[in-house]
């Protein structure tokens, strides 16, 4: 099986935009998509791509993101309630303490060992950014988890002393020597391509490969 490792993260919509179509590929294509789960850039570099005297760049990610979900037939409800990042969305401040996109990260992770990043992927941002509420509490987690076929418990406990921060700093590093910085970035042979509309792009490469099943 040829691998495809995909940098992803559970703050960006364009990283839920892509879980799909990055479960077509498993589908369609003699590959192992192995989820790489990274911070967010504010969390990676403690620095935001955003300018509180400047929103347009933030306004147009929520129009454009929201313009691809309508394309793609899929829900998108901008911000999450509860933002996985704890951040002022006036100053664009990131705070010190960041439990939620850390415990997602970890679960992320956890998932991928067990052989379910995807699809775990796929059902937590489906939360997060298909606009159900409290997405933290109660059982939505556990049922996204259920249905990637996980069990949450199970992964909460794994994770409680394990290394799974590391790996996201190893994933950090991965990223960085594919040549980019942005997710989701998709990684075959070393050859990165950047964006959940680079996987159509994605695909000619693997048919290039000889990799679509029979």
């Amino acid at each position: 099986m040829e691998p495809v490792d995909v940098y992803w993260s559970f703050r960006s919509p364009y990283s839920y935009l892509a879980t799909p179509e990055l479960e077509k590929l498993i589908e369609d294509y003699e590959v192992e998509v192995n989820l790489r789960v990274v911070f967010p850039v504010a969390i990676r570099t403690k620095k935001t791509l955003f300018d509180a005297a400047n929103k347009k760049p933030i306004m147009y990610i929520v129009m454009d993101s929201a313009r691809r979900a309508e394309f793609l037939g899929m829900p998108m409800h901008f911000p999450p309630k509860p933002d996985p990042v704890t951040q002022d969305l006036q100053t664009f401040k990131v705070a010190e303490e960041q439990p939620l996109i850390k415990r997602l990260a970890k679960l992320g992770v956890e998932a991928q060992r067990r052989g379910k990043g995807v699809a775990f992927a796929k059902e937590v941002s489906h939360l997060v950014y298909g606009g159900t509420e409290g997405w933290d509490q109660g059982d939505h987690l556990a049922q996204a988890a259920a249905r990637a076929g996980l069990d949450l418990a199970d992964m909460e406990q794994a994770i409680e002393d394990g290394d799974h921060l590391e790996e996201v700093e190893c994933n950090h590093e991965g990223l960085e020597a594919a040549g980019h910085w942005g997710v989701p970035t998709m990684v075959v042979r070393g050859e990165p391509f950047f964006g959940q509309d680079r996987i159509d792009t994605l695909r000619w490469r693997l048919d290039q490969l000889g990799l679509k099943r029979a």
